[in-house]
């Protein structure tokens, strides 16, 4: 129940800034197409009231397939219990847009856009969606607003994604579908008064109760990474994961260009991820104190992972557009600590780790996944060299470093 009413309350305060600016234009082209007089307040009303049931209704459709697709995951074993991989995985991802959207809406500048959750700001394809959708409103059928309703839902929507995972998180169809339907409720009252009473809340006070969607986000996304059991192991490599696709981005951009693109995105990924990572070893009893009593590779590995996060803290900081004008030429000097952080963490995975990676017990499984995750940061950090891609004589695929790269 708690998780529905947070929900809910998600919409209703991420609507205030997201929606009205994503949905609402779309809202009052809708309303103007259909009423080429002055509509009556009934008439908004029913025309609202019915364009809205429909977007709630493809919500509530789109989370019960959600759920239902789950479910069967779950059935089939590979979603069932807490501690799956992939159920953790898809709670580590949830956590990880929620974190994303809160910040977003707290402050737009303080996190890197991310191109992939944000579909529609190319203009052209809004304005082309926009239209054709309008062109249907021209319909006089009493049913037109719903059916405009339905597709309105279906549209990709970065802010919506974050609720879409989180029904799928449920596993099963009907909770996932009142999971979308207390998100879509949530966003009814200013959807449902955008061209009727819209105007009347001023912008300040839509962009306070915003930033309070923000916080509120996450929380919701903080919360879903700490009470997810066993995401100690999950989070950590993750991290490492995210790091890697960082500092190889701008080399291998030639041959793979994507990372490129998300490369500050998966910076500041791998930190929420560490601070996640370190956060499951507090509530397990670990302190800083502890250390001296510990195995001395166990000392070593814990302070490689302490520094290699102090080290990344400065860095998501100053990971936004606004911090990279600021700080210029010295930006890049900055984040060159990336690569010790990075080699840090490797070190911290390869000597503390996990029950699979330099654990207690040093069995033939153990010591191959110890050399293979040496040998992969390894890579990562001579993919960064042009040394190395001379030597294989590849150095043409090489993008050398520009500004603020």
């Amino acid at each position: 129940m708690l998780d529905l009413l947070l929900i809910a309350a998600l919409g209703f305060l991420g609507s205030f800034g997201h929606c009205t600016g994503m949905c609402g234009p779309i809202t009052v082209a809708f309303s103007l197409s259909q009423q080429r007089e002055k509509p009556s307040w009934q008439q908004q009303i029913w025309f609202h009231g019915l364009l809205n049931f429909g977007r709630i209704l493809s919500y509530a459709l789109v989370g019960a397939g959600i759920g239902a697709l789950s479910s069967v995951l779950i059935a089939g074993g590979q979603f069932a219990g807490v501690d799956s991989a992939l159920r953790q995985g898809m709670a580590m991802l949830t956590g990880i847009l929620l974190i994303w959207f809160g910040l977003s809406q707290i402050s737009p500048d303080s996190v890197p856009r991310l191109p992939l959750l944000h579909p529609l700001t190319q203009k052209n394809w809004h304005n082309r969606l926009s239209s054709g959708m309008v062109k249907i409103s021209l319909s006089s059928h009493w049913w037109t607003p719903a059916l405009l309703g339905v597709v309105w839902g279906l549209i990709p929507c970065g802010f919506l994604y974050a609720a879409q995972i989180k029904a799928a998180e449920t596993g099963s169809p009907w909770i996932g579908s009142v999971t979308m339907l207390a998100f879509g409720l949530g966003t009814l009252p200013l959807m449902l008064g955008v061209g009727m009473v819209g105007s009347m809340v001023s912008g300040d006070r839509r962009s306070q109760l915003f930033r309070m969607g923000g916080w509120l986000t996450l929380t919701i996304g903080i919360l879903t990474l700490l009470r997810t059991g066993g995401m100690v192991d999950l989070t950590g490599y993750a991290s490492l994961i995210c790091l890697s696709l960082a500092l190889i981005a701008r080399p291998i951009s030639r041959l793979w260009r994507q990372p490129l693109h998300y490369r500050r995105a998966l910076g500041v990924g791998a930190f929420i991820l560490a601070l996640a990572h370190m956060s499951h070893m507090l509530t397990m009893g670990w302190t800083v104190q502890a250390i001296p009593f510990l195995l001395p590779t166990h000392q070593i590995g814990s302070w490689a992972g302490l520094i290699s996060l102090m080290l990344l803290t400065p860095l998501a900081f100053t990971s936004s557009d606004r911090m990279v004008k600021w700080l210029g030429k010295h930006w890049r000097s900055l984040h060159l600590l990336s690569i010790p952080a990075f080699i840090l963490a490797a070190a911290h995975a390869i000597l503390l780790g996990s029950h699979y990676l330099g654990g207690f017990e040093q069995t033939l499984t153990h010591q191959v996944a110890t050399v293979v995750l040496g040998a992969i940061a390894l890579l990562v950090v001579m993919v960064r060299s042009r040394h190395f891609w001379s030597l294989l004589a590849l150095e043409k695929f090489y993008v050398f470093p520009h500004k603020n790269q």
